[in-house]
């Protein structure tokens, strides 16, 4: 059965960190960065499309100058709105602004084993017990590729990725693990056999595609190369920043927003200079060096901070966001885990980012732990709740319920009470039994989260792909590790 998405829309509660002025002052700083340092494009195509208009290109550093004019121009084609489709079509998602959607996230190289408890490789297995998971949460509304498939080759394992996903869950799936151009090419014919065909995909697309720039101020060859492919098809297109104040952006938070904006804005206007009105987005996961061993932290308030400002920077491009959330830098499902989980994904749900990635994943997106995951959906059922607000009508204040009752009386007979129990958040992971029991059964969350987990291993069947389509796209990736392997 087809499982409805839980997302959060119609907010009471908003979160504004950058004035309109500061997000002027930052588009402006982004421009001249463009303008004047330039942005590296190392991908000969990509250079073509820019000197065709009008930017200035330096062939042999592959570094481009773009007038502001230009980029402005360009990012104005790009539409606001549109939906992410799924194999199911009652979860399509709308990328409209008033929806917050949540991922896993990707590409994790180590897995919690759930029965031994320790610490092993992914493999592809993985992919498909994650995805099947997931498939079943109504938290998760699509899916990033979780895990690396380390048994298979990399020229293609991207492809057996997407398979996994597709064979396990009927939700839209955005990967991040398609950077070649016959990936590309693989990826989009079974996108487009399990749509129905190319047009049916551009209208519908159930794969977006989303690259990684290379900060500080530069892009990848083979990420623009399967860029300008997913697009020229239809495909959603987004380039991911993940600067890091002191290594590679600026100290300031305000100029690693620079940097990583003058990335993002700038392949986004590629690809718009080479397919007008393509879908894009936005899609960011800054933070600050780690002072004390200069590695990537995954968690702290400058994270936080970046994810409510990227925002107001998508906001004023008028295109979606998505946005690097919990993933935290803990090793294990702890109290660190919940901090910068519960704060990231506060901060960057009150600013209503479009897309919220990172749920299941420790280490700084480099382990799995499925008890990461079901702790990371109760965050999420926690955000969303707080995020509504409190509703002020009649009914809520109930004034003719509290007459009936008087002083000294309850509510718990009363219908009103029977017509509002379901508005009232219930915990599934929060202990609060008494001290005597919990003393007594010495289990705790993450126990009952592996628990939950191996249920739905066990009992959940997604909806399966049907067989000839299957066989369709074992070809594809059959066909095209002949070329390449």
């Amino acid at each position: 059965m087809t499982k409805k998405i839980t997302s959060i829309s119609n907010p009471k509660v908003r979160l504004e960190v950058l004035s309109q002025e500061d997000v002027q002052r930052i588009h402006g700083a982004t421009l001249e960065l463009i303008e004047r340092t330039g942005v590296r494009f190392p991908l000969p195509r990509a250079l073509d499309i820019w000197e065709a208009h009008g930017a200035s290109v330096d062939r042999e550093s592959m570094v481009v100058n773009a007038p502001g004019a230009l980029i402005e121009e360009a990012l104005s084609n790009a539409p606001s709105a549109y939906a992410l489709a799924a194999r199911e079509p009652a979860q399509d998602l709308p990328l409209d602004g008033n929806h917050v959607f949540v991922g896993t996230d990707g590409c994790g190289v180590h897995l919690l084993d759930m029965e031994t408890g320790t610490l092993r490789r992914s493999c592809l297995q993985d992919v498909a017990d994650i995805a099947r998971v997931a498939d079943n949460l109504p938290e998760i509304a699509f899916h990033w590729v979780p895990v690396s498939a380390q048994d298979y080759p990399p020229e293609t394992r991207g492809l057996h990725e997407l398979l996994a996903v597709w064979r396990n869950s009927t939700k839209h799936v955005q990967t991040e693990s398609i950077y070649s151009s016959h990936e590309a090419r693989a990826a989009l014919e079974m996108a487009a056999a399990i749509a129905g065909g190319r047009e049916a995909l551009r209208k519908r697309p159930v794969l977006s595609i989303m690259q990684c720039t290379l900060p500080p101020l530069g892009q990848d060859g083979g990420s623009l190369e399967a860029a300008l492919i997913a697009a020229e098809a239809g495909l959603p297109v987004g380039f991911m920043t993940m600067t890091s104040c002191a290594s590679t952006g600026p100290a300031t938070m305000a100029g690693t927003l620079a940097v990583g904006n003058a990335e993002v804005i700038s392949a986004l206007a590629l690809i718009q200079l080479a397919y007008p009105g393509t879908p894009v987005y936005y899609a960011a996961a800054q933070t600050a060096m780690d002072l004390r061993s200069g590695a990537y932290t995954g968690g702290g308030p400058e994270d936080f901070l970046f994810g409510a400002a990227t925002n107001a920077l998508a906001d004023f491009y008028d295109i979606p966001l998505s946005m690097g959330s919990f993933a935290t830098g803990a090793k294990e499902p702890d109290w660190q885990a919940g901090i910068e989980n519960s704060l990231s994904t506060l901060m960057a749900s009150a600013a209503m980012s479009d897309m919220l990635l990172g749920v299941g994943l420790l280490d700084g997106s480099r382990i799995w732990s499925y008890e990461q995951m079901l702790l990371d959906c109760e965050i999420f059922r926690i955000v969303r709740k707080m995020i509504e607000g409190i509703r002020v009508t009649d009914e809520t204040l109930a004034l003719d319920v509290v007459d009936a009752v008087g002083p000294g009386g309850h509510f718990l007979t009363q219908k009103h009470t029977r017509r509002h129990l379901d508005d009232l958040w219930v915990h599934r992971y929060m202990d609060r039994r008494p001290y005597e029991e919990w003393e007594e059964k010495g289990d705790r969350a993450t126990d009952w989260a592996r628990a939950e987990a191996r249920r739905i291993l066990q009992t959940h069947q997604p909806t399966p792909l049907e067989p000839q389509l299957e066989a369709e796209l074992e070809q594809i990736i059959a066909a095209t590790e002949s070329v390449v392997l």
